[in-house]
């Protein structure tokens, strides 16, 4: 059941046909505009950069190919961070590569945008808007032409998962009429508080025109339906006592904030092709998210057919991780990288 705005709205699970997933992957160069370089090395990063942007931007999809794209692999704080830039004291190699044109350790606030097709058009679900999202959106949207936004489904109400949601006002009010939010209601309860104003749009002051947005409360269970694509959260923790949820649609898995994953969850993963999971730093799990070791073990007890790894901080080096990664391929059949910004997977869904 889905409720909206207080009333209850049946989910059309009888609908929705179960499709083979058959899933393949293209990587794609991620292309940064950047500045501050000397001359002579500016040029040669944009001929580069100038290259990446086309094969990418150039990449035309069949009109019935789905992908999912990521719109960001990274923490809160993104990277590269400031106070690393800033440190006189101490050079970070991942922040120091970050702000290079292309560099895949360029990474911000995590989310992915699932398109596919309908009689209507092609269909855009973002799942989380945190607060990097417009920076997002301006790299990606335009590159890969991208211009509506079907639905927001919300993992969690950290900042780095909603911060962005007063920035949905440029589609709300240039683009289309209004955007659906799914959000669990203990998600909703602090979107009360931190973004009153979009949720009880009677103390906007007459004329300010903020994000027209229509709020439909989700919940653990049953699963859910947009646009047609049915969605089955997979509750998970994320710290002691704090609850996110990660989704599934298709043979796809999406846990982006995970400290625990409960028994009662590993049932929904069973048989996924892709998942794609957080792992937060190279070598140990912090008290909200996992670690690459703990990751790697989840990996082995999940069994996906392939796991991309996201929200990513500055102590995992894309090329080195992927590097020791490719080594668990050699040693134990494991199919599992790093994803990065802009990285797209077509899919049929």
């Amino acid at each position: 059941m889905v409720l909206f705005l207080g009333t209850i709205r049946p989910s059309p699970l009888s609908n929705f046909a179960r499709y083979r997933r058959q899933v393949s992957l293209k990587s794609s160069t991620i292309a940064v505009l950047s500045t501050g370089f000397p001359p002579l090395r500016r040029i040669l990063q944009a001929s580069l950069h100038s290259n990446s942007a086309s094969e990418d931007a150039g990449l035309q999809l069949p009109a019935d190919q789905s992908e999912i794209i990521f719109m960001g692999t990274g923490t809160s704080e993104g990277i590269p961070r400031v106070s690393c830039l800033t440190n006189p004291l101490k050079t970070c190699p991942v922040c120091s590569k970050a702000v290079e044109p292309g560099n895949k350790n360029r990474r911000l606030n995590t989310s992915i945008l699932i398109r596919y097709p309908r009689a209507s058009g092609r269909c855009n679900i973002l799942i989380d808007a945190g607060k990097f999202f417009y920076q997002s959106a301006l790299r990606w949207f335009p590159a890969f032409g991208i211009r509506n936004i079907d639905a927001v489904i919300i993992t969690h109400s950290h900042a780095d998962a909603i911060g962005g949601l007063d920035d949905l006002r440029d589609w709300t009010n240039n683009v289309q009429p209004c955007i659906p939010i799914y959000v669990a209601p203990r998600d909703f309860e602090v979107m009360k508080k931190t973004h009153y104003y979009l949720v009880d749009t009677s103390v906007i002051i007459p004329g300010a025109a903020v994000s027209e947005l229509q709020f439909n409360i989700i919940h653990e269970e049953p699963p859910f339906v947009v646009h047609d694509l049915k969605f089955t959260p997979l509750p998970v923790w994320h710290g002691r006592g704090y609850r996110s949820l990660g989704f599934r649609f298709g043979n796809i898995c999406y846990i982006s904030d995970v400290s625990e994953i409960p028994e009662e969850t590993y049932p929904l993963l069973k048989d996924c092709e892709i998942l794609i999971l957080d792992a937060l730093r190279p070598d140990r799990s912090s008290s909200t998210h996992f670690g690459l070791p703990r990751a790697l073990d989840e990996v082995r007890k999940i069994q996906p057919k392939r796991t991309l790894f996201t929200g990513m901080m500055h102590l995992m080096d894309h090329e080195k991780v992927n590097d020791y990664l490719s080594k668990r391929m050699e040693a134990e059949g494991l199919d599992v990288q790093l994803s990065y910004d802009g990285l797209r997977i077509p899919v049929v869904l």
